[in-house]
Formats: C-alpha cells, sequence, structure tokens
C-alpha cells in the first residue's frame, strides 16, 4: 500500500485558503479510483517544523504533498507554536528529505511560488512538483485532484502531472502553466555514497557483479599460477603461454530474465513477505521496499541498483524483526534466480 502523506499549512496571520476543500477532493478522488485499495492518505494540519519531521518518520509516505504557501526564495511557509508564519529554508527542507529519499518517491509542493523549493529537493527526491508563480484557490484544487485521480488509475507521476496541468486547461483557468515538475526516472543517492571516501562502510561491498567477479586462479604443484577467464560463450583455462587447456563453464549463455520474470519473482517475494509474521509497522515498512523495487524494474530504464537496494532493505526489515533465519529458505531461491538480471549476488541481497 502506498502512503501518501498531507501537509496543510495556513498560519492566521496569512491569507485563508480552502485547504479543507483540497483534501476532501483529493480523498475523494482516491476513493473513487479503480486501484483505491493501493493508497492509504494521511493528513496533518497545521503543520509545525516539528510537526513536519515526525510525520516523515511515522507514516514513511511515498508521497508528500503540500498545501499552504510559499514565499519564494525566503522558503515554505510553516506555522510556530503560536498558529504564526514560520519560514524554513529551500536548503533546509532539501537536507530533511534527503533522509527520505529511500521511502519517498513524489513530493508536491501546491503553495505560491514554491519552485525554488522543488529545485532544492529534486537533488534528493525524484519528482517534485512546484508552483512557479501565484496559484489560485481553485486553479490548485483542481491540479490536486485531477492529479490524484491519474494516480489512482496507476499512472506515473509525469503523466499524472500532464494530466492535471490539461485539467486546468480544460475548466478555461488560465494558470495552467504555473505547475512546473522536476521528474527522471528513480535515482538513488545515498549517504553513504558521500562517506565512503572517508572510511569503509557496510556498504562498500555493494557492487555490480561484474565488480565484484574477477577471474579466479588456480596454483600447481610448481608454483606456477593460471589464469581462469571466460569467453563469450564460456570458458576456459588459459596458461601463461595462452593456450586453451580445459572448458569449465557451460558451453552456453546463461538465459537473460525479462522485466516480466523479474517482476514475477519480486510478486513471489512479495507473498512470502504477507505471510510473515512481521508486526503491522515492520510489514508496512517491507512493503513500501518491495514496491520500490518493482517501480524501478518496470521504468523505462530499469534501475537495477536502486531495486537490488530495496530488496536489500525489505530483508533488514526481516534480521531487525529476528525472522529472517525463519524465511530465508523461502527467499533465498528467489534471490538466486534474480541475481543474473540485478547483476548482484545473493548473498549481497542477503547482507545487512
Amino acid at each position: 500500500m502506498k502512503k501518501i502523506l498531507i501537509l496543510l499549512s495556513n498560519p492566521k496571520n496569512s491569507v485563508q485558503l480552502r485547504l479543507g476543500e483540497e483534501i476532501r477532493e483529493i480523498k475523494e478522488a482516491l476513493k473513487q479510483s479503480k486501484n483505491r485499495e493501493q493508497f492509504q492518505v494521511e493528513s496533518e494540519s497545521a503543520v509545525r517544523v516539528k510537526d513536519l519531521r515526525r510525520a516523515l518518520l511515522e507514516y514513511e509516505p511515498a508521497i508528500v504533498h503540500f498545501s499552504g504557501h510559499g514565499s519564494g526564495t525566503n522558503g515554505l511557509i510553516l506555522e510556530n507554536d503560536s498558529g504564526e508564519t514560520q519560514l524554513v529554508s529551500s536548503e533546509a527542507l532539501a537536507q530533511l528529505f534527503k533522509q527520505f529519499q529511500q521511502e519517498v518517491q513524489c513530493v508536491v509542493l501546491n503553495a505560491c511560488y514554491s519552485e525554488e523549493q522543488a529545485k532544492a529537493i529534486h537533488q534528493y527526491i525524484d519528482c517534485v512538483v512546484g508552483m512557479n508563480k501565484a496559484v489560485g484557490d481553485v486553479a490548485a484544487i483542481n491540479f490536486s485532484t485531477a492529479f490524484y485521480e491519474a494516480l489512482g488509475a496507476g499512472k506515473s507521476y509525469d503523466k499524472c502531472f500532464n494530466f492535471a496541468c490539461n485539467s486546468i486547461d480544460l475548466e478555461g483557468i488560465p494558470e495552467s502553466d504555473t505547475p512546473q515538475i522536476r521528474y527522471r526516472p528513480r535515482h538513488y543517492i545515498s549517504d553513504i555514497q558521500e562517506t565512503q571516501q572517508a572510511k569503509n562502510t557496510d556498504d562498500s561491498s555493494f557492487q555490480p557483479m561484474s565488480e565484484q567477479s574477477q577471474s579466479p586462479s588456480i596454483t600447481l604443484s610448481d608454483n606456477a599460477t593460471w589464469n581462469l577467464s571466460k569467453s563469450q560463450f564460456g570458458g576456459q583455462i588459459i596458461g601463461r603461454d595462452n593456450i586453451q587447456t580445459q572448458n569449465f563453464y557451460s558451453d552456453q549463455p546463461e538465459k537473460q530474465l525479462t522485466v516480466t520474470e523479474v517482476v514475477t519473482l519480486i510478486q513471489k517475494i512479495e507473498t512470502i513477505f504477507q505471510n510473515t509474521d512481521l508486526p503491522a509497522t515492520y510489514q508496512e515498512k517491507a512493503q513500501n521496499y518491495i514496491e520500490n523495487a518493482q517501480e524501478a524494474v518496470q521504468e523505462d530504464e530499469p534501475d537495477k541498483t536502486y531495486a537490488a537496494k530495496s530488496l536489500q532493505k525489505a530483508n533488514k526489515v526481516l534480521k531487525d524483526a529476528n525472522l529472517w533465519p525463519k524465511f530465508q529458505p523461502e527467499l533465498q531461491p528467489l534471490f538466486t534466480q534474480l541475481e543474473p538480471w540485478l547483476e548482484v549476488s545473493s548473498q549481497t541481497l542477503s547482507k545487512f
């Protein structure tokens, strides 16, 4: 199930917006959609900075939707403890979302002059929508309603955006060029990558199989070392004189999985997780990671690294719940089948 977190902020010393109507229309759009069982909507109103932090930690949403006011380069407008305006800088928001880049797939900033914040957040989140100027209540509500109608119909985020902009046009509202999207195929940026230069981490072992696999060697009785190397259609033992002496790999190349076959294998993994004894909070977290893997696989340009990382994180949920040994016998064969396509060893997928 994909969680949508709606954040509302309308300080008492700011122009009052029809935020209640917007959230009602979003919920109704999803409720009426054919895929309604795939979404869960959570909302927080009168959002303060600490509410924003806590909501991201508690819900771990895939989509974050903010409705309220923006002020361009000055930042996004939240509320303070007195219910009045508190500005949050673009950089601070970007650094916050950086910490949730594994979970959050899309951020919608339905607020005036929020393109500056969208640009900053897009460093870490693959799909971010912002407004390049002031946006009226009617246009904002129409945009949100149509965006989630398309999402509920199974459209990708960029298609949801186009559908929503067209909805504004269809209503005869001259604001369809106000929403702006920053979108790329899913791309993983990791804190670990930034710290690898300073120290070795447990993520350093996460390398494509092609990088892990070095030509093996054997040492003969006379201490001469013979290298083992692969040819296009198999492998041979090649001596120091480059003479072929023995075939040891299969004569035929390994069959490459199709995307459909990969999706089917991940669905089997998902079924196993659904039948585990995971507590509800753990189950939701694992489910989100598996859904992330599915989406990465089905991109126009599949992101194999992100898919593998997501499956690895799902396995870690089992470990944290002390259930990995129980379900490893069922999961490990599936990881082994995925190994050639993901270009990652099954041992790496189950290393935490």
